[in-house]
């Protein structure tokens, strides 16, 4: 009795600090990246012209960033719950100090818009959750994948503090929603059946269009469960539920205007020889701090390093997600993306998980074999 109670306990505490640790970090990287980009907007208002936090919630932005709607058509549903004469209180409510409450919790310009104050205060509350559950999505990966609670926890809170370095070039407040669900997306395909996903991948695809790329790297982790041909039959419903919603949202904006800037692979012809030039290490602030900027040679080399360590002991299904990933993830990057912006390799996430998680298991190994040698001495 007393050892069960001891187990129960201990699972109790560990799961209890895995809660601060977690809501530490995720409060730690959120606010690292809106102090960077806010929700789209600056203490002087929006700067990202038809991408700007109006744009998106009025439905005016240009595509494809108009297609990204999940938060905000969730912003205006719950924003049309509320009375005007509701919204005044809440626009007007203060603090016991006598100063503004839309003041004192949220510094953007916009939040003092009695038009898009409430929506503003949604996205901002909606997004932090998602970051949060970014990692707990990344703790129980690195569980479903073998690797042990400690390693798992370290892994997720590793990769939600360095994701404000992905964002120099640009940050979106769907970037963490993303995230979450390519987190989710692999938990579930490890240990559920794939129709369980369906849903997801609706509101993933309604979040970012992108997510439709997604699905063929999943194929590694639902064939460990299923048939070859079921499997594909997966594949296929899941891309077929992305598309259909894609398409929608594509149907709903179809007549907002277009991105102009056309392909960016002409960027890379002078931004890649760039990255030789030391002139090109301009520093990049976050988390209040000066530092290099995460596409650059030195950085580069040591995600490939990370990647060649371990590459060798990878398991057979990890190698064949991250092949997938990047196939899929580089030519696009390449082809549509703003040159520079890390934040747009983001299939690639699932891969760095599993790297840092294994490199750590590796260096923990090493560590507890080191202490062995000693205490034989």
């Amino acid at each position: 009795m007393k050892l069960s109670q001891t187990v129960f306990t201990s699972k109790l505490y560990y799961r209890v600090c895995c809660f601060l640790l977690f809501f530490v970090a995720a409060a730690a990287s959120f606010n690292g990246s809106y102090d960077k980009w806010r929700l789209d907007d600056t203490e002087f208002g929006s700067t990202h012209g038809m991408c700007a936090f109006e744009a998106a919630i009025d439905g005016t932005g240009q595509r494809p960033c108009v297609y990204r709607q999940l938060l905000p058509m969730f912003a205006n549903w719950i924003d049309s719950r509320f009375s005007e004469q509701t919204k005044d209180r809440l626009f007007n409510l203060k603090g016991r100090t006598g100063l503004l409450f839309r003041e004192r919790i949220i510094d953007s310009f916009i939040a003092r818009d009695r038009t898009y104050f409430l929506r503003y205060w949604i996205i901002y509350a909606v997004e932090f959750l998602f970051a949060w559950i970014s990692v707990y999505a990344m703790y129980l990966v690195g569980k479903a994948t073998g690797f042990s609670p400690p390693v798992a926890a370290l892994s997720a809170i590793a990769m939600i503090l360095i994701f404000p370095y992905f964002q120099e070039v640009s940050g979106q407040f769907y970037d963490y929603p993303e995230m979450a669900f390519f987190m989710l997306a692999v938990w579930m395909a490890i240990k559920l059946d794939w129709w369980w996903i369906v849903p997801l991948a609706a509101l993933a695809s309604w979040n970012k269009e992108t997510f439709l790329f997604f699905i063929p790297a999943l194929y590694p982790f639902i064939r460990q469960r299923s048939s070859r041909a079921r499997t594909w039959a997966g594949i296929g419903v899941l891309g077929l539920t992305c598309a259909a919603v894609d398409l929608l949202l594509y149907l709903r904006f179809l007549h907002n205007p277009a991105d102009s800037s056309g392909p960016h692979i002409f960027e890379y012809v002078t931004f890649l020889p760039s990255l030789f030039d030391p002139r090109h290490m301009v520093f990049v602030k976050t988390y209040g701090l000066w530092a290099l900027p995460s596409m650059n040679i030195p950085v580069i080399g040591l995600i490939v390093w990370t990647a060649w360590r371990v590459w060798p002991s990878l398991p057979k299904v990890f190698k064949r997600h991250m092949q997938i990933a990047a196939i899929i993830n580089i030519p696009l990057f390449v082809l549509v993306c703003s040159a520079g912006a890390m934040r747009n390799l983001s299939m690639l996430y699932v891969a760095l998980l599993l790297l840092l998680a294994t490199n750590l298991t590796e260096w923990m190994r090493g560590q507890n074999n080191t202490a062995t040698l000693l205490s034989d001495r």
